[in-house]
């Protein structure tokens, strides 16, 4: 399985902003050789302007896509919106859309739903408060919205699970490698007991709570780390490209 490092761009850059990203990012990151698979997920607005400037290694995603087809719904945009947009992916049940807009997990299990029928990577987002984790017990949240998201889904090819623990998203705190491998151990033990283990094994399974360049290498090489989904750090294009060699170089080892 090859490691994924995948950019969630939030409400950040002009249009401006995301092409000179994209103008230098793009030369620097085909000069690299490894296998890690990159993605960028810019605001809604910009991704059929930049699609087209996908290369061998980087495609695009959506932050989101609505929970609803084609039809009367003002200001949502659909999974094959998205897809017929040129994106490759797209972003499900992030803990800033659930706790900032409301999303339910009848929601987030209707975009996976449509996401997947579409053709898009599902890059489907679990995690905690610290709330919920000083309750003890984490586990039971991440799984509950696993249960609920994944419903209905047996074929996983296009699933990426990304854990995001709520609590290290944006304050500077970042969960220890250890405690990153043991959720991420946990979740493949789920998805082992849902799918079977054969199929468990092949579902990358990212971490996303304040990955950066000088911690990327000590949590990539967790062994059911399978790279990161990444916020900050995707914003500047020496940090991720740094993220990308790490990954690389953490792949070849």
């Amino acid at each position: 399985m090859r490691n994924i490092v995948a950019g969630n761009w939030k409400s950040n850059k002009l249009m401006n902003e995301a092409r000179e990203f994209t103008d230098a990012f793009l030369p620097a990151l085909d000069e690299l050789n490894g296998t890690t698979e990159v993605y960028i997920a810019p605001p809604a607005p910009y991704l059929a302007a930049l699609t087209p400037s996908a290369s061998g290694r980087l495609q695009w995603a959506s932050q989101q896509c609505s929970a609803h087809g084609a039809g009367a719904y003002t200001g949502e945009f659909t999974a094959e919106m998205v897809r017929s947009a040129g994106a490759q992916g797209v972003l499900i049940g992030h803990s800033e859309r659930r706790e900032g807009f409301g999303e339910s997990e009848e929601a987030v299990r209707a975009k996976v739903q449509h996401a997947l029928k579409a053709g898009l990577r599902v890059f489907l987002c679990c995690g905690e408060s610290l709330e919920q984790r000083e309750a003890g017990q984490p586990e039971r949240v991440i799984f509950a919205q696993l249960e609920s998201a994944l419903d209905g889904v047996s074929d996983t090819s296009d699933l990426v699970i990304a854990y995001e623990p709520i609590w290290a998203i944006g304050t500077g705190r970042t969960a220890s490698s250890e405690q990153a491998q043991d959720m991420h151990q946990s979740i493949r033990g789920w998805l082992a007991e849902r799918f079977g283990a054969p199929v468990a094994a092949g579902i990358p399974i990212l971490y996303g709570g304040s990955c950066k360049p000088s911690n990327a290498e000590e949590l990539f090489s967790q062994p059911d780390v399978n790279g990161g989904l990444i916020g900050g750090a995707s914003l500047n294009v020496e940090d991720f490209l740094e993220l990308v060699r790490i990954a690389d170089a953490v792949s070849a080892s």
